[in-house]
């Protein structure tokens, strides 16, 4: 009898990890595909310079803002590369905030993103959580122990604007990814706003940027982004903030940032972090 139950604990656990390894490189093909589709993307990219000429028919805090983070005649971004930790919680309504660690790529030519993170969950654990934009498609994936696949979501007309509000958001970090030769209209608000507008594919959205005195980027606001509440996709009000610009590779980007949905009137933050390192591919 014991013999019987040690052949039967000896193939049960080989059944588990045959059944995890399998796991892994399922989520690990899952995250490759997509890094190598914007990668191929930003290979077919040709050679672009930034060109201080088309900045005169901007509204004026944005062309105060590239004068101040680019300069003219540089390369344009044609990959951004970053490393990410901070805290996170799934919903406005959770009162427990995990921390996490990220890589993120962006690819302005695609326009795409993909964001591959480790959140940190109880007795040790974590999940793995892909975010991404590519080729119209917006999608969101998390596995227990980037093994078992446990929520997914993926193109559909509400996810496709959601990811392509977050790319136009956080192009803040690859600065020539905003210029109108990335296809990107401005439209003037105030003499410290701006409304930003992309299209790709069969989405548009847009995203109002807030300028400081000194021409920064210090926050995004859409008034209709749409999120996940309660098992169903909502157009919520939704606000990012950024901090501590530093000079990467000769240009000006924030190196700390928060974002979170509005409940009424309060703005409640579901993600603060910060970029731990970045690295550029010019065009």
């Amino acid at each position: 009898m014991i013999k019987v139950l040690l052949i039967f604990t000896v193939f049960l656990l080989a059944l588990i990890g045959y059944w995890f390894a399998s796991g892994r490189k399922r989520e690990v093909l899952h995250f490759e595909t997509i890094e190598n589709g914007l990668m191929h993307i930003a290979s077919q990219t040709s050679h672009q310079r930034v060109d201080f000429s088309e900045l005169a028919a901007l509204p004026k805090p944005v062309e105060r803002y590239f004068r101040k983070v680019l300069v003219d005649g540089q390369p344009s971004v044609q990959t951004m590369r970053c490393w990410q930790a901070g805290v996170i919680r799934g919903s406005i309504k959770s009162s427990r905030w995990s921390e996490f660690q990220a890589q993120q790529l962006i690819v302005p030519s695609a326009p795409g993103f993909v964001w591959n993170a480790r959140v940190d969950t109880p007795f040790g654990t974590f999940v793995q959580v892909v975010d991404s934009y590519l080729q119209g498609e917006g999608a969101g994936r998390v596995s227990l122990l980037a093994a078992l696949t446990v929520a997914q979501d993926s193109n559909h007309p509400m996810i496709n604007a959601s990811a392509l509000h977050r790319y136009l958001a956080e192009a803040v970090w690859c600065p020539t990814a905003l210029l109108p030769s990335a296809g990107i209209v401005w439209r003037a608000i105030d003499d410290f706003t701006a409304l930003a507008t992309i299209n790709d594919d069969a989405n548009s959205v847009s995203v109002e940027f807030r300028f400081d005195d000194h021409g920064d980027i210090v926050g995004v606001f859409s008034p209709g982004r749409y999120g996940l509440f309660e098992g169903e996709y909502k157009q919520v009000a939704w606000e990012g903030r950024y901090f501590d610009y530093q000079q990467i590779e000769g240009m000006r980007v924030p190196l700390a940032g928060e974002v979170g949905w509005y409940d009424g009137d309060e703005l409640k933050l579901v993600w603060s972090g910060r970029l731990s390192k970045i690295q550029f591919s010019f065009s």
